[in-house]
């Protein structure tokens, strides 16, 4: 299959569930669109306080912590423009409130391609679809068709002085059959500088560059990219 061309889109927003999750599905595209001078936001949903194993942390200081260190791995790809929804970790689910959170996000960054987890489970990645994982893909999808696009949904919004805006193409991370590949071969360091800022998720993870760059390798592969090449995978739909 042919790899897709560098994007002529000027802004991006990302969507996921959790801190972390951008880094481990799109980390090196992100690098790769920033290294092109196309502008990136995050929009992180939940508030990431049921991560990491010490029991000693409170849940709020977890939070807090993941909110740093998530700030910290945009940093290393380019990303300044992060917004934290704050809604709870583990408990996620596609409820209005949800959609309007991220469709007022979308049309204040008002990108053409949005970037967001799949709404459908992938059974060979069981770990990819976590439920937060699978409710924000769903919420995703709804905030860029219908809502952000439609006056009449969510009126607050407009009242808050944020005009509709349409969603050229959704890419989504981790779904079952992906149809596009982005070479993150030259990127690939920063993607993992992204993650080791994620301490608190992957501190004891020693071989976590070597992990990264198996799955990079494979999942190149797959795309049916050159040897020794690094990829991420997306399944691309058009929103308009």
């Amino acid at each position: 299959m042919a790899q897709r061309p560098p994007s002529p889109v000027e802004r991006i927003l990302v969507v996921a569930a959790h801190p972390d999750d951008i880094d481990f599905g799109a980390a090196g595209s992100v690098a790769t669109w920033t290294a092109e001078g196309i502008d990136v936001a995050y929009c992180i949903v939940t508030d990431g306080d049921a991560g990491g194993s010490d029991r000693d942390v409170t849940r709020a200081d977890m939070a807090r912590l993941r909110r740093e260190e998530q700030t910290a791995a945009a940093r290393c790809v380019g990303v300044t423009d992060l917004t934290f929804l704050g809604h709870p970790d583990g408990r996620l689910e596609s409820t209005l409130e949800v959609r309007r959170d991220i469709a007022r996000v979308i049309r204040r960054v008002r990108p053409q391609r949005v970037v967001a987890p799949s709404p459908e489970r992938n059974w060979q990645r069981i770990f990819a679809s976590h439920p937060d994982h699978l409710a924000a893909g769903v919420a995703a999808i709804a905030a860029v068709y219908p809502d952000s696009r439609n006056p009449f949904a969510h009126p607050e919004l407009l009242e808050e002085g944020l005009e509709p805006h349409t969603v050229e193409e959704v890419w989504m991370m981790a779904f079952p059959t992906p149809d596009t590949w982005v070479d993150m071969t030259e990127q690939f360091d920063r993607k993992v500088q992204a993650l080791q800022c994620h301490r608190s998720q992957v501190g004891g993870w020693e071989d976590l560059s070597d992990a990264m760059r198996q799955w990079g390798t494979a999942i190149a592969r797959q795309g049916g990219l050159p040897d020794g090449r690094l990829a991420e995978a997306f399944r691309v739909i058009s929103a308009v």
